[in-house]
C-alpha cells in the first residue's frame, strides 16, 4: 500500500509534468509571435500594409488573420501553417480514394509514419510554390532593382518558415497540450483581437456612426453565439449498441455509439470561405487594373456581388458550406466499415439488424445530424456579417474565427482534464497496490 505521503508526489509530478507543457506551448506561442515580426529581406513594409488597408475584405485579410497579422508585414512567417493544412487535407482526399494510401492507413503506428512524411514531402512543395508566387506577386514592393537574388533570398525565407512552423506544430503536439496546429491558428487570430478592440472604441469615440449602444449590443450577442457553439459542439447522439450474451445467466452487456451533430469541424466554414472570397478578390483587383472598360464593370459587378451582405453571397456561401459538411463527413466516417466493426465484435443495434440493416440506420441518422450541423453553421458564420452590415459596427473576429477560436478553447480544456484525470487515475492505482497486479499474477 501507498503511504500518504507518496500520493501527494505522485500528484505533484502529474501537475509538474502539465506545467512543464503549458511552459512549453507558451514558449512555442511566443516564438511564433517573435517570427511574425521578423520581415523577410528586401521588402518595404511600410508600402504593403498601405497595400493590405486598401485590399480589406479580400482573401489576403482572412489568410493575415489565420496568420497572426505575418502576411501584412510580409514576414518570414507569412505562409504560416497554411502549406500544411493544405498537405493535411490533399492526403486525406488521396487516403480515401487510393488503396495504397488506404492500406497504409490500417497499417498502425508504421503506416501513419510514412503518410506524415509523405504530408511534409508535399508541405515542401506546396510551400516553394506559394513562396515564389508571393516572392513575384510582392516583387514591385521590394528596394531596388529586382533580380534573381531577390527571388532566391525571398522563396527561401518564405519557405523555411513555413516548414519551421510545420515543425513547431508538431512539437507542440507531442511535448505540449493539444493540437499544434489549432494552437498556432488559435494564437495567431487572438493575437490581433486587442488591437481590434482599440481601433472599435476608438471609432465609437470619434465617428458618430457607431455607437456604444451598438457595440453593447453586439457583445452580447457574440457571447450568446459562444454559447451555441459550445452547446452544439458538446452535443452528441447517442445509438445504443447492445453486445450478445458470452455466458448464461450474465445480462447482455449495453454501451452507446456517440455521433456529433458537427462531426465535419470548422473545416467546411473555411473552405466555404476560402472559395468565396477567391472570385470577389480576384474581381477586385483585376477590375481596377483592367483597360477594357466593360470588363471592369462586369469584373467590379462580380466582386460587389460576392461580397459579404448581399443575397448571392449568403446563398451561394450556404450551399458551399452545407456541402463540405456532407463531404468531410462523409471521408472521416464510414458507417459501413462501423456496422462491420459492430458485427465482427458480436455488438448490434436494437431493433436494427446487423450488417447492412445497421449501416443503412447509422447512416440515416449522420445525415440528419449533417443537416442540423450545417445549418448551425451557416448561422454561426453569418451572424456577425449581419452584425457587421447592419450595425456598421466593425467586428473583428467573423464567424469562421469565431468558430475556430471556441473549438480550440474547448479541445484545449478537454485535453488539460484528460491530462489531469489520467495523473489522478495513476495515484488510485498506487494508492490501491493495484499497479502491475496483472503482471504479477502471471508469474
Amino acid at each position: 500500500m501507498a503511504t500518504p505521503a507518496q500520493l501527494p508526489m505522485a500528484s505533484q509530478r502529474g501537475l509538474g509534468e502539465l506545467w512543464a507543457r503549458l511552459r512549453f506551448l507558451l514558449l512555442a506561442i511566443v516564438i511564433y509571435r517573435i517570427g511574425t515580426h521578423v520581415p523577410v529581406p528586401g521588402l518595404d513594409p511600410e508600402r504593403i500594409a498601405q497595400m493590405y488597408k486598401e485590399n480589406e475584405g479580400t482573401i489576403l485579410g482572412m489568410v493575415n488573420m489565420f496568420s497572426g497579422g505575418a502576411l501584412e508585414r510580409m514576414s518570414i512567417l507569412a505562409l504560416g501553417i497554411m502549406p500544411y493544412i493544405s498537405a493535411s487535407i490533399i492526403m486525406q482526399l488521396l487516403s480515401a480514394v487510393t488503396p495504397s494510401l488506404e492500406q497504409l492507413k490500417k497499417e498502425g503506428d508504421a503506416g501513419r509514419r510514412k503518410i506524415n512524411q509523405m504530408t511534409r514531402y508535399l508541405t515542401l512543395a506546396l510551400a516553394s510554390v506559394q513562396a515564389l508566387a508571393l516572392a513575384v506577386g510582392f516583387s514591385g514592393y521590394a528596394y531596388g532593382d529586382v533580380g534573381f537574388h531577390f527571388y532566391a533570398i525571398a522563396s527561401i525565407s518564405l519557405v523555411t518558415g513555413a516548414m519551421f512552423m510545420m515543425w513547431l506544430g508538431e512539437q507542440v503536439t507531442e511535448r505540449g497540450v493539444g493540437n499544434g496546429i489549432s494552437m498556432l491558428i488559435f494564437a495567431g487570430i487572438v493575437a490581433g483581437i486587442p488591437s481590434a478592440i482599440g481601433q472599435t472604441f476608438s471609432l465609437a469615440r470619434s465617428a458618430d456612426s457607431v455607437h456604444m449602444m451598438k457595440i453593447l449590443v453586439v457583445c452580447i450577442i457574440a457571447i450568446a453565439v459562444i454559447w451555441v457553439v459550445v452547446r452544439v459542439e458538446r452535443g452528441q447522439r447517442r445509438i445504443t449498441i447492445n453486445y450478445a450474451k458470452r455466458q448464461p445467466g450474465r445480462q447482455a452487456q449495453a454501451s452507446h455509439l456517440p455521433l456529433k451533430i458537427n462531426m465535419a469541424g470548422v473545416i467546411p466554414a473555411i473552405f466555404a470561405s476560402s472559395i468565396l472570397m477567391f472570385p470577389a478578390s480576384i474581381g477586385q483587383w483585376f477590375g481596377s487594373s483592367a483597360t477594357d472598360s466593360e470588363w471592369s464593370e462586369f469584373l467590379g459587378k462580380v466582386s460587389v456581388a460576392l461580397s459579404p451582405g448581399n443575397p448571392l453571397y449568403i446563398i451561394v456561401f450556404v450551399i458551399f458550406i452545407v456541402f463540405f459538411c456532407f463531404f468531410y463527413t462523409a471521408l472521416m466516417f464510414n458507417p459501413k466499415e462501423v456496422a462491420e466493426n459492430l458485427k465482427k465484435s458480436g455488438a448490434f443495434i436494437p431493433g436494427i439488424r446487423p450488417g447492412e440493416h445497421s449501416a443503412k440506420y447509422i447512416d440515416s441518422v449522420l445525415t440528419r445530424l449533417t443537416v442540423i450541423g450545417g445549418m448551425y453553421m451557416s448561422a454561426v458564420c453569418l451572424l456577425p456579417e449581419f452584425l457587421i452590415v447592419s450595425a456598421d459596427v466593425p467586428f473583428y473576429l467573423g464567424g469562421t474565427s469565431l468558430l475556430i477560436v471556441v473549438v480550440v478553447v474547448m479541445d484545449f480544456m478537454s485535453q488539460v482534464q484528460a491530462h489531469l484525470m489520467s495523473h489522478q487515475y495513476e495515484s488510485l492505482m498506487k494508492k490501491s497496490n493495484l499497479k502491475g497486479y496483472g503482471a504479477t499474477g502471471l508469474r
